[in-house]
Protein backbone atom coordinates (compact mmCIF):
# COMPACT_ATOMS: atom_id res chain seq x y z
CA UNK A 1 0.00 0.00 0.00
CA UNK A 2 1.24 3.69 -0.46
CA UNK A 3 2.25 5.12 2.47
CA UNK A 4 0.78 8.26 1.69
CA UNK A 5 -2.81 5.99 1.50
CA UNK A 6 -1.52 4.05 4.57
CA UNK A 7 -1.48 7.39 6.31
CA UNK A 8 -4.53 8.42 5.48
CA UNK A 9 -6.20 5.48 6.10
CA UNK A 10 -5.28 5.02 9.80
CA UNK A 11 -6.20 8.54 10.80
CA UNK A 12 -9.39 7.99 9.37
CA UNK A 13 -9.63 5.35 11.25
CA UNK A 14 -8.47 6.79 14.18
CA UNK A 15 -10.72 10.20 13.62
CA UNK A 16 -13.77 7.84 13.14
CA UNK A 17 -13.01 6.49 16.82
CA UNK A 18 -12.07 9.68 18.45
CA UNK A 19 -14.72 12.96 17.39
CA UNK A 20 -12.79 15.72 17.93
CA UNK A 21 -9.13 14.60 18.19
CA UNK A 22 -6.80 16.21 16.37
CA UNK A 23 -3.62 15.35 14.22
CA UNK A 24 -1.37 16.12 17.85
CA UNK A 25 -3.56 13.16 19.26
CA UNK A 26 -3.18 10.98 16.41
CA UNK A 27 0.55 10.71 16.33
CA UNK A 28 0.84 10.42 19.93
CA UNK A 29 -1.25 7.40 19.40
CA UNK A 30 1.03 6.30 16.91
CA UNK A 31 3.38 6.60 18.92
CA UNK A 32 1.69 4.77 21.89
CA UNK A 33 0.88 1.91 19.86
CA UNK A 34 4.18 1.09 18.46
CA UNK A 35 5.56 1.16 21.82
CA UNK A 36 3.21 -1.39 22.76
CA UNK A 37 3.85 -3.69 19.88
CA UNK A 38 7.88 -3.51 21.01
CA UNK A 39 6.82 -4.63 24.33
CA UNK A 40 8.49 -7.15 25.90
CA UNK A 41 7.14 -10.18 27.94
CA UNK A 42 8.62 -10.35 31.05
CA UNK A 43 8.41 -13.63 33.88
CA UNK A 44 5.05 -13.36 35.94
CA UNK A 45 7.44 -13.57 39.40
CA UNK A 46 8.93 -10.29 38.26
CA UNK A 47 7.80 -7.25 40.04
CA UNK A 48 6.34 -4.85 37.07
CA UNK A 49 5.32 -1.96 37.41
CA UNK A 50 2.70 0.06 35.13
CA UNK A 51 3.64 2.71 32.94
CA UNK A 52 3.23 5.74 35.50
CA UNK A 53 6.13 3.67 37.20
CA UNK A 54 7.67 2.57 33.86
CA UNK A 55 7.92 6.41 33.52
CA UNK A 56 9.34 7.76 36.84
CA UNK A 57 11.95 4.86 36.56
CA UNK A 58 13.39 5.98 33.10
CA UNK A 59 12.90 9.38 33.96
CA UNK A 60 15.09 8.80 37.26
CA UNK A 61 17.56 6.67 35.75
CA UNK A 62 18.17 9.44 32.56
CA UNK A 63 18.50 11.41 35.35
CA UNK A 64 21.30 9.79 37.37
CA UNK A 65 23.25 9.19 34.23
CA UNK A 66 22.87 12.65 33.36
CA UNK A 67 24.08 13.91 37.12
CA UNK A 68 27.58 11.24 36.76
CA UNK A 69 28.29 12.31 33.52
CA UNK A 70 28.06 16.14 34.25
CA UNK A 71 30.11 15.95 37.04
CA UNK A 72 32.58 14.02 35.53
CA UNK A 73 32.61 16.62 32.53
CA UNK A 74 33.43 19.82 35.06
CA UNK A 75 36.03 18.08 36.53
CA UNK A 76 38.81 20.93 36.06
CA UNK A 77 36.30 24.10 35.27
CA UNK A 78 36.41 24.76 39.27
CA UNK A 79 33.37 23.10 39.72
CA UNK A 80 32.54 20.07 41.89
CA UNK A 81 29.31 19.09 40.89
CA UNK A 82 26.22 20.06 38.19
CA UNK A 83 24.04 21.02 41.14
CA UNK A 84 27.42 24.04 41.74
CA UNK A 85 27.24 25.38 38.18
CA UNK A 86 22.51 25.42 38.74
CA UNK A 87 23.10 27.72 41.44
CA UNK A 88 25.94 29.84 39.64
CA UNK A 89 23.43 29.90 36.82
CA UNK A 90 20.62 31.21 38.75
CA UNK A 91 22.63 33.27 40.86
CA UNK A 92 23.77 35.10 37.21
CA UNK A 93 20.12 34.94 34.93
CA UNK A 94 18.30 36.02 38.18
CA UNK A 95 20.47 38.76 38.41
CA UNK A 96 21.64 38.69 42.58
CA UNK A 97 18.28 37.15 43.71
CA UNK A 98 18.19 36.31 47.74
CA UNK A 99 19.43 32.96 49.15
CA UNK A 100 16.21 31.60 49.08
CA UNK A 101 15.07 32.09 45.50
CA UNK A 102 18.79 30.69 44.51
CA UNK A 103 18.77 27.37 46.85
CA UNK A 104 14.57 26.61 45.99
CA UNK A 105 14.73 27.28 42.06
CA UNK A 106 17.44 24.37 41.93
CA UNK A 107 15.01 22.16 44.02
CA UNK A 108 17.54 21.83 46.80
CA UNK A 109 16.72 21.67 50.64
CA UNK A 110 17.41 25.03 52.70
CA UNK A 111 20.42 24.02 54.78
CA UNK A 112 22.36 22.22 51.94
CA UNK A 113 21.95 25.00 49.69
CA UNK A 114 23.17 27.11 52.44
CA UNK A 115 26.24 24.74 52.72
CA UNK A 116 26.56 24.73 48.88
CA UNK A 117 26.47 28.87 49.00
CA UNK A 118 29.12 29.20 51.98
CA UNK A 119 31.83 26.23 49.54
CA UNK A 120 31.09 28.81 46.74
CA UNK A 121 31.65 31.81 48.65
CA UNK A 122 35.09 30.58 50.53
CA UNK A 123 35.78 29.48 46.96
CA UNK A 124 35.57 32.88 45.69
CA UNK A 125 33.13 32.59 43.28
CA UNK A 126 30.17 34.61 44.59
CA UNK A 127 29.50 37.28 47.04
CA UNK A 128 26.79 38.17 49.19
CA UNK A 129 25.42 41.75 49.98
CA UNK A 130 22.73 43.75 52.04
CA UNK A 131 19.85 44.45 49.98
CA UNK A 132 19.40 48.56 49.29
CA UNK A 133 16.01 48.44 50.69
CA UNK A 134 15.99 45.63 53.08
CA UNK A 135 19.52 45.70 55.42
CA UNK A 136 17.94 41.82 56.68
CA UNK A 137 18.27 40.57 53.00
CA UNK A 138 21.16 39.51 52.05
CA UNK A 139 21.44 39.41 48.03
CA UNK A 140 24.19 36.76 45.98
CA UNK A 141 26.31 38.28 43.41
CA UNK A 142 28.91 36.25 41.42
CA UNK A 143 32.43 37.72 41.28
CA UNK A 144 34.81 37.91 38.17
CA UNK A 145 36.24 34.45 38.77
CA UNK A 146 32.79 33.13 39.19
CA UNK A 147 31.66 34.49 35.91
CA UNK A 148 34.73 33.19 34.19
CA UNK A 149 34.36 29.38 35.72
CA UNK A 150 30.48 29.93 34.91
CA UNK A 151 31.56 30.34 30.95
CA UNK A 152 33.96 26.91 31.24
CA UNK A 153 31.32 24.99 32.95
CA UNK A 154 28.70 25.91 30.26
CA UNK A 155 30.91 24.43 27.69
CA UNK A 156 31.08 21.23 29.34
CA UNK A 157 27.32 21.23 30.56
CA UNK A 158 26.22 21.45 27.06
CA UNK A 159 28.39 18.88 25.94
CA UNK A 160 26.81 16.60 28.16
CA UNK A 161 23.16 17.78 27.56
CA UNK A 162 24.41 16.69 23.46
CA UNK A 163 25.39 13.66 24.38
CA UNK A 164 22.69 12.73 26.43
CA UNK A 165 20.01 13.22 23.69
CA UNK A 166 22.06 11.92 21.00
CA UNK A 167 19.89 9.34 20.19
CA UNK A 168 17.01 11.91 19.55
CA UNK A 169 16.13 13.69 16.36
CA UNK A 170 15.72 16.95 16.83
CA UNK A 171 11.49 16.47 16.43
CA UNK A 172 11.66 13.63 18.93
CA UNK A 173 13.52 16.28 21.65
CA UNK A 174 10.60 18.81 20.86
CA UNK A 175 7.85 16.62 21.61
CA UNK A 176 9.86 14.92 24.40
CA UNK A 177 9.63 18.50 25.91
CA UNK A 178 5.72 19.48 24.72
CA UNK A 179 4.89 16.31 26.80
CA UNK A 180 7.36 16.35 29.88
CA UNK A 181 7.14 20.58 30.38
CA UNK A 182 3.57 20.18 31.75
CA UNK A 183 4.62 18.01 34.83
CA UNK A 184 7.58 20.02 35.50
CA UNK A 185 5.22 22.83 35.46
CA UNK A 186 2.49 21.25 37.75
CA UNK A 187 4.85 21.08 40.35
CA UNK A 188 7.01 24.50 40.11
CA UNK A 189 7.09 25.89 43.50
CA UNK A 190 5.53 22.98 45.45
CA UNK A 191 9.27 21.99 46.83
CA UNK A 192 9.05 25.12 49.23
CA UNK A 193 5.38 25.18 49.65
CA UNK A 194 4.89 21.60 51.16
CA UNK A 195 7.76 21.04 53.02
CA UNK A 196 6.28 20.45 56.09
CA UNK A 197 3.25 18.76 54.72
CA UNK A 198 2.76 14.41 54.84
CA UNK A 199 3.29 12.86 51.46
CA UNK A 200 -0.59 12.13 51.56
CA UNK A 201 -1.29 15.86 52.43
CA UNK A 202 0.44 16.38 49.12
CA UNK A 203 -0.28 13.90 47.22
CA UNK A 204 -4.57 14.88 47.54
CA UNK A 205 -3.46 18.25 46.62
CA UNK A 206 -1.50 17.77 43.60
CA UNK A 207 -3.87 14.66 41.98
CA UNK A 208 -7.05 17.29 42.12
Amino acid sequence: MNKTVELVKLWGDYEEKNPGCNLDDFFRHQLMAKAADEKKATPDWQLRPGINGKLMILIRRIGKYHMVYSNKALEGTGLDQIEEFGILATIFNQVNPIKSEAIYNNIIELSSGTNMLNRLKKRELITEYEDIDDKRIKRLKLTALGEETLGKAKVRVVEVARMMTSALSEEDKQLCFQLLNPVSEKFDGTFQKFKSKSFDEIFEAMIK
